[in-house]
């Protein structure tokens, strides 16, 4: 079964890329987080602020292109992105304070 995951593409005003996650990150659906990275050009901007859990698949497909990411993630995976050392690699914004998704 995958874990449902909500990924909404858009574009800042400046034109840079955005990709927005709602829900789980897990082995299941790695594959789709990865093709919709894929599917865009340039820098990105990945929003996780309303993912509620990253699971080490996961943090595998963001280290696989931390060359063109900024995190935009939650308290909640703030922990987990440092651990892992990815912090190191890319630039990581506060997002929301909380996990969940918007009501």
């Amino acid at each position: 079964m995958t874990t449902p995951l909500t990924l909404t593409p858009g574009r800042r005003p400046d034109g840079t890329a955005v990709l927005t996650a709602i829900g789980e990150i897990d082995m299941s659906n790695t594959h789709d987080l990865a093709a919709a990275i894929d599917s865009t050009t340039g820098p990105l901007v990945l929003d996780l602020s309303h993912v509620e859990y990253l699971d080490s698949a996961g943090l595998s497909v963001l280290f696989s292109r931390a060359g063109r990411i900024e995190l935009v993630a939650n308290p909640l995976l703030e922990p987990v992105l440092a651990i892992s050392g990815l912090t190191d690699l890319v630039t990581v914004h506060a997002g929301e304070e909380t996990g969940r998704h918007p009501a």
